[in-house]
């Protein structure tokens, strides 16, 4: 029993000097500044958008169409990678996280083929996000039916 302990104490010694050491506030800055800087890039294609004459509605499925792209292409030029090493949850967050959680998948599973690589792999992170969006917007239409009948 004294051996396993100290295995037990020499690996985790092990685990926390190879453990790279967090920076929280360095982190939140980080992510602060990328999330931002994303929220800047919509809002300046926001106001170059409207000043054409674009409805509200308008403007803002072509900023939203925008990031997505944005997103796929930086992804597929294995750009936007680097952009979350650096930023974090504020390149996770928005609109383009969730693009480049769909991309990602589909890139590095391309090999293995239309169905079973991309069809299979695509939704892979982002399914679950989809899903539970679905089986909510289902459940709270259904309490609103309920309600509405009563």
């Amino acid at each position: 029993m004294a051996n396993e302990a100290k295995r037990n104490k020499q690996y985790n010694d092990y685990v926390e000097k190879v453990t790279p050491k967090n920076n929280c506030p360095l982190n939140c800055v980080k992510a602060f500044i990328t999330g931002g800087a994303i929220c800047t890039v919509g809002q300046i294609i926001s106001a170059i958008l409207k000043n054409t004459g674009m409805e509200k509605d308008e403007v803002a499925l072509w900023v939203t169409v925008s990031l997505v792209f944005a997103s796929i292409v930086l992804t597929g030029f294995n750009i936007y990678p680097l952009i979350t090493t650096w930023g974090g949850a504020g390149s996770l967050v928005p609109i383009t996280g969730f693009a480049n959680s769909v991309a990602a998948p589909a890139i590095e599973y391309r090999t293995e083929g239309e169905v079973f690589g991309k069809g299979c792999k695509i939704f892979t992170i982002a399914g679950p996000v989809i899903l539970y969006g679905i089986v909510v917007s289902w459940v709270a239409g259904l309490i609103y039916f309920i309600l509405t009948r009563i």
